[in-house]
């Protein structure tokens, strides 16, 4: 059977807290996508995941802010980053007037990691 959709579709209407549906998930890979509308990180909490992500911006906007930096990177329709495991990072904002539409892909580990200073410069221990 073939499982067709769109990223796009099929949100709850007024959702009040971010909505995340997995995709896929082989074990060794998790496809999820994440619909926000207005919502953020609570202030003071921090992602600090065991595994590599990468993340896509289907559509809206947000501001991505790692544990290091001061401001946040102002993300849009199409913009993508690769957050290496261990990366503390947050989302400091989502437009309140728009859907925004996030894609993750969580990797396996891996001995090719990223490392840490690559996302992260200045972060202790690299």
């Amino acid at each position: 059977m073939h499982n067709i959709g769109n990223i796009r579709d099929n949100f709850p209407p007024d959702c009040a807290e971010e909505f995340c549906e997995t995709l896929i998930d082989s074990g060794a890979v998790r496809i999820e996508r994440i619909f926000s509308r207005g919502q953020a990180t609570p202030e003071g909490e921090w992602y600090d995941q065991d595994r590599d992500e990468w993340v896509l911006l289907v559509c809206g906007s947000a501001g991505l802010l790692f544990e290091d930096e001061s401001l946040p990177h102002t993300l849009g329709a199409g913009d993508h980053v690769f957050i290496p495991a261990r990366c503390r990072h947050r989302v400091a904002w989502t437009d309140p007037a728009a859907d925004t539409v996030w894609l993750a892909v969580h990797l396996p580990d891996s001995d090719r990691r990223i490392t840490h200073a690559t996302c992260c410069p200045g972060a202790a221990g690299t």
